[in-house]
């Protein structure tokens, strides 16, 4: 099986632009304990930093695929922030909550390999498709239906 990167760096990015262009304001839940995060620790609380992550409130905003990296002020102070994508926990709007928690990662291998039966995502409490059901899944109709039945609600004119 071929390793594949993270998928959390594109969700972030694809929630980041689902909340911005609806108007609201996005947020990251950081876990501060990380390798690699660069945060104001006079800020961090439990562990964890909660940063606003708006246009309006960063500036020079890069989601990329390792790492996020941006500038902010805090009290006043200019900050440059380095935050790994693997230390994201979630993602959300401000105003509605809407948004997306992530699991920690492990650092090391973001993409495990299930090699040995205690690995597969049953064990990890992770739910998987149950293909154990005596009935065959539901195909589609192999012969769709010929025949027109009323008339149509809109003609297209050229």
């Amino acid at each position: 099986m071929k390793n594949m990167s993270s998928n959390r760096p594109y969700l972030i990015r694809a929630y980041y632009d689902w909340i911005v262009d609806n108007n609201l304001t996005p947020h990251l839940v950081v876990d501060a304990s990380q390798e690699g995060v660069v945060v104001p620790p006079e800020h961090v609380k439990d562990g964890q930093i909660v940063l606003n992550i708006s246009p309006s409130a960063c500036g020079n905003l890069q989601l990329g695929g390792v790492d996020i990296e941006f500038d902010a002020r805090f009290s006043g102070v200019p900050r440059h922030l380095i935050i790994p994508c693997s230390s994201v926990l979630a993602i959300y709007a401000r105003e509605n909550g809407a948004g997306t928690m992530f699991p920690k990662e492990d650092i090391e291998s973001s993409t495990p390999q299930l090699e040995d039966e205690s690995e597969k995502p049953e064990s990890k409490g992770l739910s998987a498709v149950d293909t154990s059901d005596d009935e065959p899944p539901e195909t589609p109709d192999p012969k769709p239906p010929t025949g027109k039945k009323g008339k149509p609600t809109l003609k297209i004119v050229k």
